[in-house]
Formats: structure tokens, sequence, C-alpha cells
């Protein structure tokens, strides 16, 4: 029996139960103890050392405390690395952080919900507006910026999130910084499987940012998530930002149709803020046939 999007917590524009609300609030009580907690203990290791592992942790737990059962696959590089991640939900930005500390390039609009924006700027991530065009300059001095100071920097090339089925076309725009790559740089690809409960949990259509999260912290229980670190690759074998980002899908689309035990599927929605248009009908019709 195909499992149903309210079989793993409320639907998208439903409203949230009673109980809904209490795993709300105990939840972000469970942020704010943690947060508590690990600030103190920030600042003290700032005092002895200039990097602190205390950020690292306290978003693992974050991740966890909002439902995440986080799986590591693969070993990931620990500095002097650029990740290339498909991009499904908020909640991929506090499994990175938590495993590896790196920074994010994320969407603007992650920034202004509650809670996860904050959380988000823990680690130094790079806010995107997909409109100001005028200001791709600056966005890539940050992210120069990042990747220095963080070692290490993750970009979603996708630019939005989708339902964990399928693969934005990737945009290279982010990719720039690596035209031509710093010394030593590598790039590894980052593949994320939420398994059945992808298409529930993906911040996708005209949901807005804090109705998502509410709906992921109202969810009773925990869900898996695997986090693939994939085969890593020198950028320098591929000049070019679009060649770079080409080698990367090349390996995240066949490890996520392992997960999936099938093809990945056109995605069905418009997403006009990267220009993405969704197929036809006809054209839907034809690919669900050929998967038969």
């Amino acid at each position: 029996m195909t499992a149903k999007a309210d079989d793993f917590g409320p639907a998208r524009g439903a409203p949230i139960s009673l109980a809904g609300h209490v795993r709300i609030a105990l939840r972000v009580g469970g942020l704010l103890l943690a947060l508590l907690v690990c600030v103190p203990l920030h600042y003290v290791w700032r005092t002895i050392h200039y990097g602190s592992p205390i950020p690292m942790l306290f978003l693992r737990m974050a991740a966890r405390l909002c439902g995440a059962r986080v799986r590591i696959h693969g070993t990931h590089l620990r500095r002097d690395v650029f990740f290339i991640a498909n991009h499904v939900s908020w909640v991929d930005i506090l499994a990175l952080a938590g495993a590896s500390g790196t920074a994010f390039v994320a969407k603007a609009e992650l920034e202004r919900a509650p809670v996860v924006g904050w959380l988000s700027k823990l680690n130094r991530t790079v806010f995107v507006s997909r409109e100001d065009r005028m200001g791709v300059a600056d966005q890539i001095n940050r992210l120069k910026e990042a990747l220095a100071d963080n070692w290490s920097v993750t970009v979603f090339p996708e630019g939005t999130t989708t339902d964990g089925q399928s693969l934005l076309p990737f945009k290279t725009a982010m990719l720039r910084v690596l035209e031509p790559p710093p010394p030593g740089v590598l790039v590894q690809p980052v593949m994320l499987d939420y398994g059945p409960v992808a298409e529930w949990i993906g911040w996708i259509g005209d949901e807005s940012g804090v109705a998502n999260a509410l709906r992921v912290l109202a969810r009773k229980g925990s869900f898996r998530l695997n986090v693939h670190y994939l085969e890593p690759f020198d950028p320098r074998d591929h000049p070019g930002r679009k060649a770079i980002a080409a080698a990367a899908r090349a390996r995240i689309e066949p490890a996520l149709e392992a997960a999936l035990g099938r093809s990945l599927r056109p995605f069905a929605l418009d997403v006009p803020q990267v220009r993405f248009t969704a197929p036809s009908a006809p054209e839907q019709a034809a690919h669900d046939r050929a998967e038969g």
C-alpha cells in the first residue's frame, strides 16, 4: 500500500492538532535548552582556541531534536572541500553542518524563517536572493570568505528544495568561486536520501518556510536521513563551472536512483525563481509509461 502524506505528519495546508502544537513546543524548548548549554561553552572554548566545535555539536543536536536520525555513508573530506548536494529540506543544513561543520549557500527565504534561519546563521550560511542579480559578486565574495574561514562550503545547485524524487537542473552561478579553483580545493558530491518521508518533508510549492518548519516540528516520532558522501574529484579535471556541475550531477543522480530503486521522475511543479517549468501532462504521461 502506498503511504499518504498525512501518514507521516500534518499535510500541507492542514491544521496542526493540539498534540502537534505540544510537540512543537517541546522541540523548540529542547533547542533553547541546548542553546543555553552550548553558547557559554562556545565562548569559553573561543577564549582558548580560534575554532570551536560547539556550533557543529549544537547543530547535530538540533537535527535530532527536529526528528532527524542522520546516518552517514562514506567519508567526508575535512577541509579544502566544496560540497555539492541535492536539496530537499532546511533539515539538510542541520544534518550536513552537524556532520562536517560546513558553511552553506541557501535561499534568502530561509534567513527569515523563525528558529531555522537563526540555526542556519550559526554556520555562516550565505543567503542568496534569486532576484538580486546585481548582488551576485557580493555573494561570491562572501562564499570565498566562508570557504577560507570554515574550510568547507556546501552549495545546493538546484537553487531550491525539491521532493526527494527529482533533480532540478543544476545552476552554476555560485560555482564561479571555482573559476579557477582555489589551490588544493576538491569537490565532493553529496546525496541526501529521506526515504519514504521525502515527499512529505520537502519544502515545495507555495508552502512558506514557517509553515514547513511547523509541520516538521509537529511530526510524531523521527525519520531517517541518509547522507551519502560520494567520491571527491579535482575540479581542475573539469574546467569551468558548467563542467564541474555536470560532473557532480553525474555522481549524485545514479546514487539517488539507487536509493529510490527506480529512475528519477520529472519535478511536477513550476519553480519561477530558478526558471524551471514543469513538464506538460503529455510529457509526464510519456515518462510514466516509460517507467512502466
